[in-house]
């Protein structure tokens, strides 16, 4: 019978979820690293929330463990890459709080608005200072909500209900999506001068870190009131410390911090600052909701196989999983190449299967194209939890199967509309299992991607290659491969470049100054 150790504090009812699966479960809560260490390799699985870390040096020891199971959507206290390489599946229950997390930013809200922390402590300490806490009525105010995935669309139900108007910033919610939710969606500029009040519920990229900053709070109202009870990093901490003791900003309420836990913070102490100690999916209710899941979906992995709300794994079977693991790979990297070049919201996408991959599993598929699609605007997007991302953000996917009709025996295309163009990429597997690039917007090529490539398009004229060449020479960048497609002589045409690591900048820069250059791109594999 497989064993499961359960490492953190999780519901009675979990436990008896495991014993009636025919699993046997150890609790044994508050071990240090070395006595995890010197345990783990009697399990099959773990069950953890927050405290365990599972580190790569856990992960060695770790012999038998074929399941992580964590009791919530954060997993930045287990080592993806390590449990990968391992083998090891990470499964985590990415809604169990949704409403948790969105009631505490509205209840921040409101202690924002009317002053209801500084209140209390006053208050308590036998004052009476009616006229000192002048708070603002929220009925009639705009909140601003950056980030209107599942969380983000809760928060905006509830606002509507308080009779606000509310205005939203995220790249992939479609127009319909917003009419549906009766938000407007804005570009983060117009949000940031029209928002009495800025939740933020996005996850940490690099592309959101300090999204608020001093100068997009310079850009803000005066009086604005601003929510964070998605991820420390969101905000520069020190640039809202200079413009709450400016009077800009009229409060802060603040369930994250750069650096966890907080025991001394900048922001300590100033009295428009309200703070509590990450509480977003502390409730009953939320923490009972994580724990039952996670058993459940622990269970029916150890028992039968099945994969739920994986972070490094699809939702396929074992006998699938040999034959689809290449075109798996394929499509992620479509999705990646598409995902990358895509920088307005996205309304549709269309994924056409031709040939034999047809008669696969192609949901499996789909998940993974739309995964490395939404992978480079969220970071904790993966294969399972992917279609209800783009679900939540209105964007329409439709699948297309059809018998071989081109010189492939089989190939995936991917086609992305979204609000300034359609593009679609078309990629094969080849005899050796590697995945290559068939086809970029019409136009034919042949390439193998690679880590760090550089994507080109420019009119097909003399002299670009030499110029290419020449700027990246120049640069110290090594070109491991070139691969080139063109519509017709004169026409447009591509350039795929393997290189040797990043591209700077600069080094993009002087590209795009190249006569003929329309775009240039580095992209990351």
């Amino acid at each position: 019978m497989p064993k499961v150790l359960i490492s953190d504090q999780l519901s009675p009812a979990a436990v008896q979820i495991f014993r009636e699966r025919g699993v046997l479960v150890d609790i044994k809560t508050g071990l240090s690293k070395d006595e995890l260490k010197s345990t783990i390799a009697n399990y099959d699985g773990l069950a953890i929330r927050s405290a365990t870390k599972v580190t790569a040096d856990v992960l060695a020891e770790a012999k038998n463990l074929k399941v992580i199971g964590r009791a919530g959507i954060g997993v930045d206290n287990v080592d993806i890459p390590a449990a990968t390489a391992h083998g090891v599946v990470v499964m985590n229950t990415p809604h169990g709080n949704a409403i948790t997390t969105a009631e505490h930013a509205v209840a921040m809200m409101f202690a924002l608005a009317r002053e209801i922390p500084a209140a209390n402590a006053s208050t308590q300490a036998g004052k009476w200072e009616k006229n000192r806490f002048m708070g603002v009525e929220l009925t009639g105010k705009t909140l601003g909500i950056i980030g209107c995935g599942n969380i983000g669309s809760i928060v905006a139900d509830r606002a509507k209900g308080l009779r606000m108007k509310v205005v939203a910033y995220d790249p992939y919610l479609s127009p319909e999506r917003a009419i549906e939710l009766g938000v407007e969606k804005l570009d983060l500029a117009d949000l940031f001068r029209r928002a009495d009040v800025i939740t933020l519920h996005t996850p940490l990229t690099p592309q959101t870190k300090n999204i608020i900053d001093a100068a997009a709070l310079e850009k803000m109202k005066k009086g604005v009131r601003i929510i964070n009870c998605a991820r420390g990093g969101l905000i520069d901490e020190t640039a809202l410390k200079a413009a709450l003791e400016s009077g800009h900003v009229a409060g802060a309420a603040l369930d994250v911090f750069d650096v966890e836990p907080a025991k001394e913070n900048l922001l300590f102490g100033h009295d428009r600052l309200v703070a509590t100690p990450h509480l977003g999916a502390s409730t009953t209710e939320a923490q009972e909701n994580v724990a039952l899941q996670v058993a459940e979906q622990m269970a029916d992995y150890l028992m039968s196989g099945a994969i739920t709300n994986a972070i490094n794994m699809p939702s396929i079977s074992a006998d699938d999983a040999t034959r689809m693991k290449p075109w798996i790979k394929l499509s992620e990297q479509l999705g990646l190449f598409a995902g990358q070049l895509t920088e307005t919201s996205i309304a549709s996408v269309e994924i056409l299967y031709e040939g034999d991959v047809g008669e696969m599993n192609i949901k499996a598929l789909t998940q993974a194209a739309l995964a490395g699609l939404l992978k480079p605007a969220l970071s904790d997007v993966n294969m399972v939890n992917a279609p209800v991302i783009a679900k939540d953000r209105g964007i329409a996917v439709s699948e297309v199967r059809r018998p071989q009709q081109g010189v492939y025996d089989s190939y995936i295309q991917l086609t992305v509309t979204s609000e300034r163009q359609t593009r679609s990429v078309a990629g094969t597997i080849f005899a050796n299992g590697v995945p290559r690039i068939i086809n970029v917007k019409g136009i034919p090529t042949d390439a193998e991607l690679s880590s760090h490539m550089l994507y080109v398009t420019n009119e097909d004229k003399p002299g670009f290659i030499g110029k290419l060449g020449t700027v990246l020479g120049d640069a110290k960048v090594n070109i491991a491969s070139f691969n080139l497609g063109r519509n017709a002589p004169g026409a447009d045409a591509i350039a795929l470049v393997s290189v040797d690591g990043p591209v700077p900048d600069t080094v993009l820069e002087h590209i795009r100054a190249i006569p003929l250059v329309k775009q240039a791109k580095a992209l990351r594999f």
